[in-house]
């Protein structure tokens, strides 16, 4: 009895212990498969990887000027002709004028740009609320 638990008991150590040491190199066909992937979510959806912040203010003609950043939130993807949609409100929250306008610039993956914008608004504008509402794609 003592004999067959001890062969029992090292046949489980030996098959417990038995590590298959297979290679566990990078796989790069794997991981520029997910690269791609990826890339093409990024470069089909700018909205989601941009995010924009400003704020606003009157200058002395009475235009209501827009100061912003644009940052790039992908990984992978750079994004280039922004394009951002101002929407313009009355102090009770009604929408009174909107505004299409494009920063032409280059911006790369987590980087940040400002922009700077200027737009008559109607009479009675208290705030403005900025977002994006479209971009190009690239990749370098």
């Amino acid at each position: 009895m003592k004999k067959t638990a001890f062969i029992l008991l090292l046949a489980t150590t030996f098959f417990a212990c038995n590590d298959d040491k297979k290679d566990k190199k990078f796989d790069t066909a794997t991981y520029e498969k997910v690269k791609e992937t990826l890339a093409d979510k990024e470069k089909k959806n700018p909205a989601k990887f941009l995010s924009v912040t400003g704020r606003h203010r009157k200058n002395l003609i009475g235009q209501t000027v827009v100061i912003g950043n644009i940052t790039n939130n992908a990984t992978v993807c750079w994004y280039k002709d922004v394009e951002i949609k101002l929407s313009f409100f009355s102090k009770t929250a009604v929408k009174l004028d909107e505004g299409i306008e494009t920063v032409y610039e280059n911006i790369a993956p987590g980087k940040t740009i400002k922009f700077k914008t200027r737009y008559f608004a109607p009479k009675g504008t208290d705030s403005v609320a900025v977002i994006v509402t479209k971009a190009t794609g690239e990749l370098k």
